[in-house]
């Protein structure tokens, strides 16, 4: 395992820092001594996941639409492009938008970072795989996914923008990153934007059975947004191109997680907890990393188990209004 590489930055530009990832890294950057540009429209994002940095020396927040053009007032040296509808509930209610942000907001983002000189990183997913006929996923794997299904908007989006970082390398000699974000969780995740562990987390803490898809026994793999932000970061610092998988190949059947919450949230554990309903079109079977290329060469692997991770957010949202 090569050792972590250290890299510090002057200016960061991070495109959908108001949003659940996008704001930690916000909030490791300016720790780390960095000035932080944040640009987000808030179609998904929220105010109140940076209002704790708006007065923090070195931070500042543009709220625009990065598809009509990203505009900062010093060039950065990194700008991470975290900017796109990630859940189900956002990408199917604002398809075009996803698409725009992905095709558009990719290329206004990899502008900046080549007329800037700076390092850019592309938040790409596992949504790339699709349905996987391979598991584990490893970064040489093509995928398998339906172009025009309803998840296409996002995964479509996600494909494009990593050809796009890639001619943008090729062509222009920008300086890119591509990182494949699996599920992640944690703090700061809305109730009701239909990913599993926040939803099942509000469900119980609610008092409602948890909503199981199908049978349950289909797959994710879940890595704590601590480590997801740590190696992204990584990534940025190493000066690779990747794709390079980020995420925890620990592997849960929904079913399993849904009992692993209850437990957690001391909800009723009869069988009245758990409710099943029909999966989604074109839902993945089975979600789980290879990082063997981010073990080797950025020497990172998370470190937060699931219990630890589930029971910091569980914390979370029982502390906000919003359950």
């Amino acid at each position: 395992m090569t050792a972590p590489v250290s890299r510090t930055w002057e200016h960061a530009v991070v495109t959908g820092g108001a949003g659940f990832v996008g704001s930690h890294l916000c909030t490791a950057l300016l720790a780390a001594g960095t000035a932080v540009t944040c640009v987000d429209d808030f179609s998904t994002g929220r105010a109140e996941n940076v209002a704790p940095l708006l007065d923090r020396p070195g931070f500042q927040l543009i709220r625009a639409n990065v598809a009509e053009g990203i505009e900062v007032d010093r060039p950065p040296d990194l700008v991470l492009h975290f900017a796109s509808p990630a859940s189900p509930a956002d990408y199917l209610r604002l398809p075009l938008h996803t698409l725009e942000t992905g095709s558009l907001g990719t290329r206004n983002a990899l502008r900046l970072a080549h007329r800037s000189g700076a390092r850019f990183v592309l938040a790409s997913t596992s949504e790339v795989y699709g349905d996987p006929q391979q598991n584990p996923q490893d970064e040489r794997y093509w995928g398998h996914v339906n172009p025009v299904g309803p998840r296409s908007v996002y995964d479509e989006a996600k494909r494009f923008g990593e050809a796009l970082t890639t001619a943008h390398a090729e062509a222009e000699g920008t300086d890119t990153a591509i990182v494949r974000l699996f599920n992640t969780y944690g703090p700061r995740m809305r109730g009701h934007d239909g990913r599993a562990v926040p939803t099942f987390i509000r469900q119980a803490l609610d008092g409602e059975p948890l909503t199981v898809t199908g049978d349950g026994q289909q797959t994710r793999s879940l890595c704590y947004v601590d480590d997801t932000v740590t190696g992204i970061l990584a990534a940025a610092a190493h000066g690779m191109r990747g794709p390079v998988n980020i995420g925890n190949p620990g592997e849960l059947t929904m079913l399993e997680l849904a009992r692993l919450i209850i437990g957690l949230t001391g909800a009723d554990s009869d069988g009245s907890a758990i409710r099943f309903i029909d999966r989604p079109t074109d839902d993945p079977a089975v979600r789980c990393p290879d990082i063997t290329l981010a073990r080797d060469k950025l020497g990172w692997e998370p470190r937060v188990d699931a219990v630890t991770g589930l029971r910091r957010t569980i914390d979370w949202f029982r502390a906000t209004v919003e359950h």
